[in-house]
């Protein structure tokens, strides 16, 4: 049987996944998760987490859209990715148009819909001693995610999870925590950054996004790095080249 073309790319995302350098970006892995996960699956994608003081806050998402979905979730204090990340259980497909979701999240549930959100499903996030958070997957159209889908979603967010494990395995489990606090906060100055580079260059947020994420990647710069320097109104010219 041939080999298709997104059985290769979706072995070479795992592979790009859980062969992280020991000093790997834990926010640049975990949105890279999310772009996997929007890319092969017909979802959109976040990351929830809980922080080191057990509350639940969204890391990171493909799209303005998903980002939106969580923070709504946060504002509410209800919602199918704040469920899954406190149970550390998965979250098989909930369409927001039945009795179920209607019950458990009553107030979030109409804003779903409203928002075009039709269901939504979770994949745990975790290594071997610690619960990190999950993948959220979120559908605004048809086709819904088939249980094969699922399937993919969980290898994939394994392979990110294995990376952080080794990571782990190098500098131990609290400065694992460190990193991914780290991260939630260096969430705040990449959101600062979008901003800047959409106000000056006249982008959405998602395209200031795509833009700041493609020069990190071409000047082999940690996301985290450049958001910083962009934040303080310092915008490279190559980068300024790149999006003209």
């Amino acid at each position: 049987m041939a080999v298709t073309t997104r059985e290769l790319d979706t072995s070479k995302a795992v592979l790009d996944l859980v062969s992280r350098p020991p000093d790997l970006d834990v926010l640049e892995l975990l949105h890279d998760l999310t772009a996997y996960a929007a890319a092969f699956l017909p979802v959109r994608a976040g990351i929830t987490v809980l922080d080191d003081g057990g509350d639940v806050t969204y890391l990171t998402a493909s799209d303005e859209v998903s980002r939106r979905f969580q923070q709504d979730q946060l504002d509410l204090d209800e919602g199918p990715c704040l469920d899954s990340a406190r149970s550390h259980d998965a979250l098989p497909v909930i369409l927001f148009d039945s009795s179920q979701a209607a019950r458990r999240w009553p107030r979030f549930t109409p804003l779903a819909q409203g928002a075009g959100v039709i269901a939504m499903a979770a994949i745990p996030l975790h290594t071997p001693e610690l619960m990190l958070g999950a993948l959220n997957l979120i559908v605004t159209g048809p086709p819904l995610p088939t249980q094969r889908d699922l399937h993919l979603a969980q290898v994939l967010t394994d392979a990110a999870a294995q990376a952080l494990t080794h990571r782990r395995d190098m500098v131990g489990r609290e400065e694992t925590i460190r990193q991914l606090q780290t991260a939630l906060d260096s969430r705040i100055v990449i959101e600062q950054a979008k901003g800047v580079l959409a106000a000056h260059l006249k982008l959405t947020m998602d395209e200031a996004f795509t833009l700041l994420r493609g020069h990190a990647r071409a000047t082999q710069q940690h996301l985290t790095v450049l958001a910083t320097r962009i934040a303080n109104r310092d915008l490279p010219d190559a980068l300024l080249d790149q999006a003209r």
